[in-house]
């Protein structure tokens, strides 16, 4: 049997468009959500190089951000990132400027910076007049961000006996002790450049002998006039105390690394030091890596990775000039304890990121 509803046709129809319209939206009646498309998987490479124009690049790391300069010849800058793949979109903060701070200073180089005894403080040659009276000058800052506050001048740092041209400051911290070494003339007329260590009383002043600690005396750090050693860094792995040194003149293709070890106990004893006789890092032309040095180290952001931070000239003959650009590259470590700084890497290869990045 059938049945027929006695209601008007129209009357019906608004029933079941309501109907409808109930059974395709969601729960609550409402407009289906459009759905949230996946996010974009993170960047995992970088390509060398980091910065474009960065000659002597030095790294320091605090509280989870690295602290990068490099030589501008006016004045000093500071980058600041939470990750070094990220180098070239670091804000830069110019942190010393001579003209501005009223002092007499040109062709400034090679600054770094380091956190002692609650303070900042930046190491950088300068020369009040024209190329040949350079020496190492220091900046001190109590300001927990070395990008923030105020830097003061103290002065040139030079041993009392021995002031004569210097350049490339660097610090070794050792059983409780801080010793400064540079690149220096052994007498005021000898362009050689020599590296020295002092130790050091306070951030900013030297004590006690002034002590040769490698002299260019092979082939391959003597390319160029004059025969240089220069750009001292100091590497620490495993109790064992390194120290990395560009080598032949910044004007060569040549221009290389070098590795000094401490095999004694006392950094200013004669003969604590070893030298290898042969470049532990040269250049590769087929990577576009030309006079590679001038360097510097740095953990990866989880702290499980060693990274060397280097420049190089992309092109053959380009010599001391601002084409030497930022570069960095992971390295390891030989069963006999030293550093395998490897060959450098070719320019636009994609290369993992620093691990925890």
């Amino acid at each position: 049997m059938y049945f027929f509803s006695t209601r008007p046709l129209h009357r019906l129809l608004p029933l079941a468009l309501a109907v409808l319209l109930s059974c395709s939206s969601g729960s609550d009646g409402g407009t289906p959500p459009t759905p949230t498309p996946p996010p974009a998987p993170a960047a995992t490479t970088f390509t060398n190089p980091l910065l474009t124009a960065g000659p002597d690049p030095w790294v320091a790391q605090k509280d989870g951000f690295y602290y990068v300069m490099v030589t501008t010849g006016n004045n000093l800058q500071i980058r600041k990132t939470a990750k070094m793949s990220e180098l070239g979109t670091a804000p830069s903060t110019i942190v010393w400027n001579p003209s501005v701070a009223g002092v007499t200073q040109r062709d400034l180089w090679a600054p770094e910076l380091y956190f002692f005894d609650g303070k900042w403080y930046i190491y950088y040659s300068a020369d009040p007049l024209c190329c040949d009276g350079h020496r190492v000058h220091v900046l001190e800052n109590a300001s927990s961000d070395p990008t923030q506050g105020t830097w003061v001048n103290k002065g040139r740092i030079a041993n009392p006996t021995s002031d004569l041209w210097a350049i490339d400051g660097t610090v070794l911290e050792l059983n409780s002790k801080r010793y400064f070494i540079w690149s220096g003339h052994e007498t005021a007329p000898n362009p050689t450049q020599i590296i020295y260590i002092s130790e050091m009383s306070n951030p900013w002043t030297l004590v006690g002998p002034r002590v040769e600690l490698t002299r260019p005396t092979y082939a391959w750090e003597q390319n160029g006039s004059p025969a240089v050693n220069e750009g001292p860094e100091i590497l620490q792995h495993n109790g064992k105390t390194f120290l990395i040194y560009s080598a032949s003149h910044c004007s060569t293709d040549d221009y290389a690394l070098g590795q000094l070890t401490l095999t004694g106990t006392d950094p200013l004893a004669p003969g604590a030091w070893t030298k290898l006789a042969t470049p532990v890092f040269v250049k590769n032309p087929a990577n576009k890596a030309f006079g590679p040095g001038h360097n510097g180290f740095f953990k990866s952001k989880d702290g499980t990775e060693d990274w060397l931070i280097y420049h190089a000239n992309p092109l053959t003959g380009e010599g001391c000039s601002d084409t030497r650009s930022t570069r960095m590259q992971k390295f390891t470590w030989n069963t006999d304890g030293t550093p395998n700084f490897g060959t450098p890497v070719a320019l636009g290869a994609a290369l993992t990121r620093p691990a925890g990045e």
